[in-house]
């Protein structure tokens, strides 16, 4: 674990991808055929918190839904790509976009599509309930699962390990 929490000093990006690591995978399917999807009041926090202490955060999905862009909207996340068929160009774009390097960036993904990328960041880490071939290439897997924290916990791992976990930001919602 130490060797990990050493990785983190250097963290300045954090992309995740959307369901199964935002949220828990599920999709509500109402009965006029809209969609609805789940997410973590906590995770949101920490989302928030980190583009108020200046890290650049973005989330690439495979999904078509608009939904985790409301969502991350809202919580200061302006980078949001849906309908990603190869997530590996969205993720070039933005670090070019940002001016960013590969090692700087820390990225969760849960399964099969996010193996590509995760093996582009510095960083590939994952929630409890990804899937085998992913907990096989991170470098921490988090005791939570997919919309269940697993992204707070990331987070707040290094917010801590900069100094800026209980910092002024942390006050204001």
């Amino acid at each position: 674990m130490e060797s990990f929490l050493h990785k983190l000093k250097d963290i300045s990006t954090f992309i995740f991808d959307v369901d199964g690591v935002l949220t828990d995978g599920s999709v509500y399917v109402m009965e006029e055929g809209t969609q609805a999807r789940q997410f973590n009041i906590k995770d949101g926090y920490a989302i928030q918190l980190a583009v108020k202490c200046g890290y650049n955060v973005c989330a690439i999905s495979g999904s078509r839904s608009k939904i985790p862009i409301y969502r991350l909207n809202s919580l200061g996340v302006q980078d949001v790509y849906v309908g990603a068929h190869t997530k590996t160009e969205n993720f070039r774009i933005y670090l070019e976009e940002k001016r960013v390097l590969p090692a700087s960036v820390l990225f969760m993904g849960d399964d099969i599509p996010d193996l590509e990328v995760m093996k582009l960041a510095g960083l590939a880490v994952c929630p409890a309930d990804a899937a085998e071939e992913i907990k096989a290439i991170s470098a921490y897997v988090s005791p939570h699962t997919g919309g269940r924290g697993a992204v707070r916990d990331v987070i707040e791992k290094v917010l801590k390990v900069q100094g800026k976990w209980m910092s002024e930001q942390a006050y204001s919602w």
